[in-house]
Formats: structure tokens, sequence, C-alpha cells
């Protein structure tokens, strides 16, 4: 099942970002899951899910939004290499 939401938006944002209204909108699907990604609210397959894309496609996107692919952080890593 899907859901269609309806978003205003200023005409003239398209050609400023110089992008189709179809491509405006697959690319704030994938900003809002990398996003939810970074803040840890849903795993790389549902943000790949919520984006569209296949989770190759979503890793190659955190590239490009300079987005660690892992939810851990260094020091957490620290600490579960101390714990073994």
């Amino acid at each position: 099942m899907s859901v269609r939401l309806i978003i205003e938006l200023p005409e003239d944002v398209f050609s400023v970002l110089r992008k189709s209204p179809a491509e405006f909108v697959a690319e704030l699907r994938l900003a809002g899951a990398v996003k939810w990604y970074e803040l840890g609210e849903v795993s790389q397959s549902k943000a790949a899910e919520l984006a569209g894309v296949s989770r190759q496609g979503f890793l190659e996107a955190l590239h490009r939004f300079k987005v660690s692919p892992f939810q851990t952080s260094p020091e957490e890593l620290e600490q579960e290499a101390a714990d073994v």
C-alpha cells in the first residue's frame, strides 16, 4: 500500500535546483531517508525502501551526502573492542 502526499512549492524552485518535478521528488525522498538513517531512526534497508532505491543505491547516496554507512560511533566501537 502506498500513500500519496501533496506538497505545495513555489514553481521557481524546480528551475533554481535545475530539476524536473519528478527529479525533485526523488531527491527529496532520498535526502529524507539519508537524514533519518543518519539520525538512527531507520535501518539501511528501510531507508533504501523509503527512498525508492536499491540498498547499493542507498549506500552510494550516503557517500554523496557524506554520511557514514555505519551507525556505530568510533567511541562505541572502541568500547565494544575493549569489552572483548
